[in-house]
């Protein structure tokens, strides 16, 4: 009898409460639409009005669809699907989580410029934009706890058919030699339709899972890089909405310094709608080779050698330089498993190691059915000029798109074990190429024993093949090295793979580059202090700062960064 009453009075209560708040939305939704047709409710207003009614249907679980209250003005879902909040919430890093208001699946590039308008506009109530691609920062830099993220690839679009609008699928100009994508296309998909037409662009990331927009904002790098500069270098135009919802065009002639500001500008300035790729003749196979050093200054002097070689005949040089580093035995076991016979097995004990750690050059040549003939004698030839341990040398073929697509067969073994959605502690710096030795003794052979949790890239750049004028910061020397840091952090009782243990760890490699007076600068950059976004960005922050002030004067665009505070929320113009 006592739970027969309880249950009935249970039942009373969230049937009154619901009701109560059925009443609160139809209200509010009455009101909303008269001031509407009065024109006395502003965009910004009624998006407000919006969330706040939605949270409230979600709130008490109502079966409606709460995005069809969501369609003002837009033509795409302005959703608050706790699956579509939850995924907008958290990124590949997972070392941070913030819920959005919203997010919107846009149809276009108007939706967003509506949704950005209003909330330049929307000043006094204040709201927050930031544009995530395929989830792929590491520190939240596009998250927002108090606006809307607007998913530019991926999740919803796929459950459409599509994760591209359909006005805006890549199109390519074969004559021109250009390709126009959307800004959250996947840079498989631009390799996959340029490849139709026997192009594809010049450089590359070394995952091809990202969005266009979301490497753009910050360069975007890979063994190219040396000769045909980062992806930055290799744009001839963009579409971007601004801070201020404009949606502009720009380029090297029109609104250049919007063009140089967003390239590079970690998504402060607007957010790339749509970008034309520079694109070149495919090839249709790798020569991809791998040889192991045990001397640090003879694999960076190599190193070095092969990316001088940029400006020779196709014929006279790799097409691709990079380089990694092995500290501890089981790396190079599971390393040498795909490219030594298991009958021959490697151990770093039996090489003469230098301090206990070797290092793996990467090189590739590219070729088609005209160059096969002559691709053994111009590697033969090449290689014959470096000075790697003769018994390590592994050499495979393969088609061009697969050599390009090769990380994500690694993650599709790691998603098997459940190890890729873990939290990933990444550090990735730019090292000047006079104190890269220092950065060995210092962090290779001293801070990080014998265990890494994960790979760790280390290869050199030109200088000159980055536009100065673009927001991104490196070294200021002719040469300098990514070295990245690419751990994942498991929760399986060892010390030295947690992620206390792995950031802490990345800590005290930025203290060793402070006290020893390595001008590193981070790459994907993360600061917490308005004194270290100054000091990262030296002689550049007073530009970049201006820039901020006329594209996104109201700071609503990518706080996730954590370099400006919304004027709403602060006063300051500078904040963190």
């Amino acid at each position: 009898m006592y739970q027969k009453k309880t249950k009935t009075k249970t039942k009373t209560k969230v049937k009154t409460k619901t009701i109560f708040c059925v009443l609160c939305w139809c209200c509010l939704n009455y009101l909303a639409i008269k001031l509407a047709e009065k024109e006395l409710l502003s965009m910004a207003s009624k998006l407000l009005l919006t969330f706040a009614i939605c949270r409230l249907i979600v709130t008490v679980g109502l079966t409606m669809d709460p995005t069809e209250l969501l369609r003002l003005g837009v033509y795409g879902q302005l959703s608050v699907d706790p699956s579509d909040v939850q995924t907008a919430s958290l990124d590949f890093g997972m070392l941070s989580r913030a819920e959005p208001w919203a997010v919107l699946h846009p149809a276009s590039a108007d939706d967003i410029t509506r949704v950005v308008k209003a909330a330049y506009e929307s000043e006094a109530h204040g709201f927050t934009i930031s544009a995530r691609g395929h989830g792929h920062s590491i520190n939240g830099q596009a998250q927002t706890s108090n606006g809307v993220v607007i998913q530019m690839s991926g999740s919803r679009g796929r459950r459409l058919g599509s994760s591209t609008p359909a006005a805006l699928r890549p199109h390519v100009y074969e004559k021109e030699r250009y390709v126009d994508v959307w800004g959250g296309e996947l840079w498989i998909d631009v390799l996959r339709s340029t490849l139709e037409h026997g192009l594809a662009p010049k450089s590359w990331t070394d995952y091809l899972y990202l969005s266009v927009g979301g490497t753009l904002s910050n360069a975007g790098i890979s063994g190219q890089a040396f000769h045909q500069g980062p992806q930055i270098t290799n744009v001839h135009e963009l579409d971007v909405v601004t801070g201020k919802g404009e949606l502009l065009t720009c380029s090297e002639e029109q609104n250049s310094g919007l063009f140089h500001a967003v390239l590079g500008g970690l998504g402060q300035f607007g957010i790339i709608t749509r970008a034309r790729i520079s694109l070149e003749p495919a090839p249709k196979r790798v020569r991809w080779i791998r040889v192991l050093y045990s001397d640090f200054s003879t694999f960076t002097r190599d190193q070095e050698y092969l990316i001088s070689l940029h400006e020779l005949p196709a014929s006279q040089k790799f097409d691709y330089v990079e380089g990694f580093v092995i500290v501890d035995e089981g790396l190079i076991n599971n390393w040498r498993s795909s490219f030594f016979s298991p009958r021959n097995p490697v151990k770093i004990t039996s090489l003469g190691t230098d301090g206990g750690v070797l290092y793996c050059l990467e090189i590739t040549k590219n070729y088609d059915e005209s160059t096969a003939d002559t691709t053994d004698q111009e590697v033969e030839s090449l290689l014959k000029k470096l000075n790697f341990i003769q018994s390590s040398v592994f050499t495979t073929d393969l088609l061009y798109v697969d050599f390009l697509d090769r990380v994500h067969k690694a993650e599709l073994k790691l998603r098997s074990r459940g190890l890729w959605e873990v939290p990933h502690p990444w550090l990735n710096l730019f090292i000047p190429k006079s104190r890269i030795a220092d950065f060995d003794k210092g962090v290779f052979k001293g801070i990080l024993g014998n265990k890494t949790g994960g790979p760790i890239l280390i290869y050199p750049m030109n200088k000159h093949k980055w536009d100065n004028r673009s927001s991104v910061v490196t070294p200021d020397e002719d040469v300098f090295y990514l070295v990245a840091f690419l751990r994942s952090a498991l929760d399986n009782g060892e010390e030295m793979q947690s992620l206390e243990y792995l950031n802490h760890q990345n800590r005290r490699i930025l203290k060793f580059c402070d006290e020893a007076g390595i001008k590193a600068k981070q790459y994907l950059p993360h600061y917490t202090t308005q004194e270290e976004w100054v000091d990262h960005f030296g002689d550049k922050w007073g530009q970049f700062y201006q820039r901020k002030m006329e594209f996104d004067p109201s700071y609503i665009l990518a706080t996730g960064q954590r370099i400006f505070k919304p004027s709403f929320q602060s006063s300051s113009n500078m904040a963190l």
